[in-house]
């Protein structure tokens, strides 16, 4: 299934289920996310957005349906298997460890070494070089990378971790609730850095609940209710409040809005 603008996705669901015993999590839903663009994934606590989000992660992979990376088909084995192919997902605990420094959390592990063994030895001042570039090109300006990862605010843990999985070659990047536990101005930080990921070429998954935030960075907008697509609407097609409306369950809050009217004025 190519884009709109004739694109094949760089990652694709297409009609993926999945059951956890009896219960089913996910049935038929389908999805694309293109190279420069921002596909918000909607959806109320048990839409299913947290099974779709270790299903392209490489967690779980779907009873049935397909997915689909540049095109060709795959089966995600697990998240290395979908890092090696591009997919890096940002959780909302990060994975990051928090005595650690930022630089340590940005590399764990794969920091660049100078010599040769057995002389081989961690290169610091490289290290913080490449981490103080990749998070001004995304924006963000940290006076101190040495202090641990845990004193730095919401928005600047999100801006490592997504810095992180770019500098790392991530085409896809699946963000899990990023603003779900953050103030405002935190929020902002996070949302302008979806757009520069957008902007550096790679297809941004946006997971959330927040339809205000999701539309003020969405191209494309998916909505999940009970485990099941309830459509997707490029931006033009949908207007806000009609998003709110159709990812709050719309004839249910009308109806529920009648009863607690009529309750009031009975109550009056």
């Amino acid at each position: 299934m190519g884009g709109a603008n004739g694109s094949v996705p760089l990652l694709e669901a297409d009609g993926v289920t999945k059951r956890f015993g009896n219960v089913l999590a996910l049935e038929d839903v389908s999805m694309n996310v293109r190279a420069g663009e921002v596909l918000c994934v909607l959806g109320d606590n048990g839409a299913g957005k947290s099974t779709l989000i270790k299903m392209l992660a490489g967690v779980h992979p779907p009873d049935s349906g397909r997915l689909l990376v540049s095109g060709q088909e795959v089966r995600l084995s697990s998240p290395r298997d979908a890092l090696e192919r591009g997919i890096a997902t940002v959780y909302q605990d990060l994975a990051v460890v928090p005595m650690m420094s930022v630089v340590r959390n940005f590399f764990l592990g794969a920091e660049p070494t100078r010599g040769f063994w057995p002389l081989k030895r961690l290169d610091m001042r490289a290290a913080e070089v490449i981490v103080r570039n990749e998070l001004e090109r995304m924006g963000v300006i940290l006076p101190d990378l040495s202090v641990p990862i845990s004193a730095l605010s919401g928005g600047q843990r999100q801006a490592v971790a997504i810095a992180r999985a770019v500098h790392f070659g991530a085409k896809v990047l699946v963000l899990d609730e990023p603003t779900s536990a953050l103030g405002v101005k935190q929020a902002g930080i996070v949302l302008r850095l979806v757009t520069e990921a957008r902007g550096r070429g790679c297809g941004v998954i946006l997971i959330t609940h927040n339809p205000h935030h999701a539309y003020m960075v969405g191209d494309r907008f998916t909505i999940l209710c009970r485990g099941r697509c309830e459509g997707t609407f490029a931006r033009s097609e949908i207007t806000r409040e009609e998003l709110v409306h159709k990812m709050a369950g719309g004839t249910e809050l009308v109806e529920l809005s009648h009863e607690l009217g009529g309750e009031a004025r009975g109550a009056a």
